[in-house]
């Protein structure tokens, strides 16, 4: 059984950085494409960023435009661990930020798999 246990959440000011991170266990976890999404309150569940393994050491990710340049993802194949580092945080990044996995490579749609999720919360 897959499990994923995220971490880091909090309260921050705006322009204020957080990294948040995502513990993976029951598979093997190095070759999964993996991803973070976030739901606001009255919203849908959206996507953040996604970072896919392909092949040897090359990763690449992919992320929304509302984040682009500000957050960065990354993997820790040795800790079973995925982080999204957030930084210039704005109100508007408020939401339950949520991991995901793809039982594969490539992440498309949603994950296969989930957190439970872990609130960030930005104050103006």
């Amino acid at each position: 059984q897959v499990q994923l246990v995220e971490s880091g959440g909090g309260l921050v000011q705006a322009g204020g950085s957080l990294r948040l991170s995502c513990l993976a266990s029951g598979r093997t976890f190095s070759s999964d494409a993996m991803g973070w999404f976030r739901q606001a309150p009255e919203k849908e569940r959206e996507f953040v960023a996604a970072i896919s393994w392909r092949g040897g050491s090359a990763y690449y990710a992919d992320y929304a435009d509302s984040v682009k340049g500000r957050f960065t993802i990354s993997k820790d194949n040795a800790k079973n661990t995925v982080y999204l580092q957030m930084n210039s945080l704005k109100p508007e990044d408020t939401a339950t930020y949520y991991c995901a996995g793809w039982n594969g490579r490539n992440w498309s749609g949603r994950g296969d798999y989930w957190g439970q999720g872990t609130q960030v919360t930005v104050s103006s």
